[in-house]
């Protein structure tokens, strides 16, 4: 699993954006977001690039853990 540390996030409708992105470019993607340590969770074929680059679409400051 990689994890990100993604900045901005405080909702549930954060948690929604963020896991539709992911899924919309690999939708086997597994996401876990944790809004209070500001993580997100990705297994998916893509790599850490493409993951941070769907989050970023969405608006958010995101960085490899």
């Amino acid at each position: 699993m990689q994890v990100f540390n993604v900045q901005g996030m405080s909702c549930g409708h954060c948690v929604k954006a963020i896991t539709n992105a992911v899924q919309a470019k690999d939708p086997a993607a597994s996401v876990r977001v944790d809004l209070a340590a500001k993580e997100v969770g990705v297994e998916s074929a893509m790599s850490a690039d493409q993951v941070i680059e769907a989050i970023r679409e969405e608006g958010y400051e995101v960085k490899l853990v």
